[in-house]
């Protein structure tokens, strides 16, 4: 075997290891917009999020009047239901139907003493006031009736990652962004395409798909900086991978491995022929 030829099976995994390598321009985030990646126009706005069918909602009374905290809070007090709630989301991940209300498919929610409450397309805030004045206008006709408040939160409010990473995950706070999201989800995977990110949402009725790149700093600013409950965040692999480039890089790993091993074991014999040819021919 020539020199060059030697020289080439020896360079063969540097260069298959390079040509398998993701740089740090498909993966960073927060760049600079260039030719490559886009920039986005200051569109940042947070709108509250309107109850939609299918949303369950929790209500807290607070009173001074100890008897309509009980009533209205499940035979405890406002904190200590909140409190339950969250630890039961938080050990078990499911719902505690007991505490909440859900939205019918009128837009309805069944509240005890006052009935049928409708509730569809408003705001938490639209609900609590709406709630403060119709127990307010209830509760008046009691005996040492004292001012109430209320306070109404969305639960199991959820987002959707599917694509390189899967998995359904909580929304944990009022205003959560896209990089919270994905971090939640443990990160895109090295082999997931940033530029090209899709959003899946509901808006007025209607399913909406935009295509964002995440790479860009101009995303903070952008439309896409929040998500929203029910949002599907669509990761897609890098073209060229979509049979897995694992398996591939493992495949490429043994072959390049053995050919190395046997070029190694090739320079060992071709070293012990050429040690022992002159003792041949001191012999002769």
């Amino acid at each position: 075997m020539h020199k060059r030829q030697r020289l080439y099976l020896l360079l063969l995994p540097l260069l298959l290891g390079l040509a398998s390598c993701v740089t740090t321009r498909r993966v960073n985030y927060m760049q600079e917009p260039d030719k490559t990646i886009p920039s986005y126009a200051d569109t940042l706005s947070y709108e509250d999020y309107e109850i939609r069918i299918g949303d369950r909602l929790q209500i807290y009374v607070y009173s001074l009047d100890p008897k309509i905290t009980q009533m209205y809070n499940a035979g405890g007090n406002s904190a200590n239901l909140r409190q339950n709630y969250a630890q039961y989301t938080n050990q078990y991940g499911g719902s505690y139907d007991l505490y909440t209300y859900l939205v019918d498919d009128e837009g309805y929610i069944e509240y005890p003493t006052i009935g049928k409450v409708y509730v569809k397309g408003m705001t938490t805030r639209q609900v609590k006031h709406e709630m403060e004045r119709q127990l307010g206008t209830l509760l008046k006709e009691m005996p040492g009736y004292s001012t109430i408040s209320v306070e109404a939160n969305i639960v199991q409010r959820t987002y959707y990652l599917i694509g390189a990473q899967t998995g359904r995950y909580n929304i944990r706070k009022e205003k959560m962004t896209i990089f919270e999201a994905i971090a939640q989800a443990g990160d895109i995977s090295e082999y997931g395409d940033r530029a090209r990110v899709k959003l899946v949402r509901e808006k007025n009725g209607e399913t909406v798909i935009k295509t964002f790149d995440i790479r860009s700093k101009d995303i903070i600013n952008s439309e896409f900086y929040y998500i929203e409950p029910n949002d599907i965040i669509y990761i897609r692999r890098f073209d060229g991978y979509s049979f897995g480039i694992n398996h591939i890089t493992a495949g490429f790993g043994v072959v390049t491995t053995t050919i190395s091993f046997g070029v190694f074991i090739y320079g060992i014999v071709q070293m012990g022929i050429s040690l022992a040819k002159p003792q041949t021919s001191a012999a002769k």
